[in-house]
């Protein structure tokens, strides 16, 4: 099974000219991005910050698979966020660090078997598999 899902941007100008990001489920239509919203702090988005909540949305919804699939659990709550690191590289940037953390609810886990399933959500997730980065990992589980 192959599921298609499309983005998409237009740019005018320089590295400081300026865009729009747009998704195709209209979830994002036309949100600026530019040189100033990626690093100067202006208001609109950036394709970190797009990567961080797919990467974050991709590893929630693989965790509820795992916990699932290998402790027969079903989180209450899966709370993650994506801090997404872009560093001067040479001539250029590049993406080298991406901190998930998680915050779970889980009734009844247990917590050395919970470790194996977030550890095994985290490596086995689509989005974490496509990005070659180094990808951290820290949470907090309540039971």
């Amino acid at each position: 099974m192959a599921i298609h899902n499309k983005g998409s941007a237009h740019w005018k100008g320089d590295i400081k000219g300026e865009g729009t990001v747009s998704t195709g489920s209209g979830a994002l239509r036309e949100q600026p991005y530019g040189f100033g919203t990626r690093f100067e702090g202006k208001p609109g988005t950036n394709p970190e910050e797009l990567i961080g909540a797919a990467h974050a949305a991709c590893f929630s919804m693989a965790l509820s698979l795992f916990l699932k699939e290998q402790g027969g659990y079903t989180a209450d709550s899966i709370a993650t966020t994506a801090d997404v690191l872009l560093e001067k590289k040479g001539d250029g940037f590049a993406i080298t660090r991406i901190a998930l953390t998680s915050d779970v609810t889980v009734p009844g886990a247990d917590k050395q078997k919970f470790d194996g399933i977030i550890q095994a959500a985290k490596a086995n997730c689509p989005v974490s598999q496509v990005l070659n980065a180094e990808i951290t990992l820290a949470y907090t589980l309540h039971t």
